[in-house]
């Protein structure tokens, strides 16, 4: 079996998502703790010689999407705000049709929740009419 490094990619490809969060720039609490926004975590792909160099690549993308502009009918000042880096992992196969990328270990999962956890192709792409899934709304 051959053994990989957990922050070395042997084909130099690395997996990262990273958190963004959406804020009106006239709003009040745009920096309370507890305060409730809407977030995306974006996950891209980046090509580095190494794990530090994928970071800081990965963090230099995210950034490219937080410059503020005015959004709705309205022109609202808005931003999407960088808040940092969730995950970071290196692909071990050459990118090509069938390459894993990823994996998720689930320890001791009911056969029915295990069932329930993969959708049709209708439900994936948002089809079907009771489908348990959603996009950005």
């Amino acid at each position: 079996m051959t053994k990989f490094s957990r922050d070395m990619s042997p084909v130099g490809w690395y997996v990262e998502s990273y958190l963004i969060r959406f804020i009106e720039l006239n709003a009040t609490g745009n920096d309370d703790p507890e305060g409730e926004f809407l977030v995306w975590e974006n996950t891209i792909i980046v090509r580095a010689e190494s794990f530090d160099e994928a970071y800081k690549k990965v963090e230099t993308q995210a950034k490219l999407d937080t410059e503020p502009y005015k959004g709705g009918l309205e022109g609202v000042p808005v931003q999407w705000v960088f808040e940092g880096i969730s995950d970071l992992i290196p692909i071990y196969e050459p990118l090509e049709d069938g390459a894993e990328i990823m994996w998720t270990e689930h320890e001791a999962v009911k056969l029915n929740k295990l069932r329930s956890m993969s959708y049709s192709v209708d439900e994936l792409r948002g089809d079907a009419k009771n489908a348990d899934r959603s996009v950005c709304e």
